[in-house]
């Protein structure tokens, strides 16, 4: 599946020449509601809950990517203001979780029905994918991976690109500073072909679209 990463060019250009993704803690995440879709009324729920969260953020991480890279809000918020870069992967779909949009919140589930033994599994993953609607316009897909998988640095984690999260597109955004023709002698040194492009603003609609000044280039 061809799923989109945007992030700003500083760490765009570090991922390429690397040729790794940042994996993202759960605590980190900008969503203050990451892991507590569910409603919580009670107070006893609340600290199963952030128990569980908290395990999460120091035992597991993910990989967030979006559908489409053309939303110019998507642009804002994780490409530093347009001036950041959008990497493009084919990604090996039995990897991945479609982020699910709710209006309410969902009700939490024990093991049958009891606390103390812990929280369902289904109610787990449902709250792994769970995120309030209004961030439906991020599209998002997720990759789930336990810290120990990926590589550690500096007190960060990191996946390798592999065959089964590959590469294959690199696109600036309208304000990038950072001139193609850069970025395309490194693609071409770390990751072989792939396609490169540079973006601007639409003209007739919100969004950003490629820039056919540079398609041939």
């Amino acid at each position: 599946m061809k799923l989109y990463h945007l992030t700003s060019a500083e760490y765009a250009i570090s991922n390429i020449a690397l040729r790794r993704l940042k994996i993202a803690r759960f605590g980190d995440l900008n969503d203050p509601f990451e892991l507590l879709a569910a409603g919580l009324k009670d107070k006893a729920f609340r600290k199963a809950v952030r128990s569980w969260k908290k395990e999460f953020h120091n035992t597991k991480g993910l990989l967030c990517f979006s559908a489409d890279w053309k939303n110019p809000v998507l642009w804002s918020h994780y490409a530093d203001k347009h001036r950041g870069i959008c990497l493009g992967f084919e990604v090996d779909d039995k990897y991945l979780t479609p982020v699910n949009y709710a209006k309410e919140r969902i009700q939490i589930r024990f093991k049958n029905s009891d606390p103390e033994q812990g929280l369902e599994l289904d109610f787990v993953n449902e709250m792994l994918r769970t995120k309030y609607k209004h961030w439906v316009y991020e599209q998002e897909t997720r990759i789930f991976l336990d810290l120990n998988e990926g590589t550690k640095e500096n007190g960060l984690f990191f996946c390798s690109f592999s065959d089964e999260l590959q590469l294959n597109e690199v696109i600036l955004g309208p304000y990038c500073e950072t001139p193609i023709e850069e970025i395309k002698n490194m693609v071409e040194k770390t990751n072989g072909p792939t396609k490169i492009t540079k973006s601007r603003l639409g003209f007739t609609r919100f969004e950003v679209v490629p820039d056919q000044r540079y398609e041939n280039k």
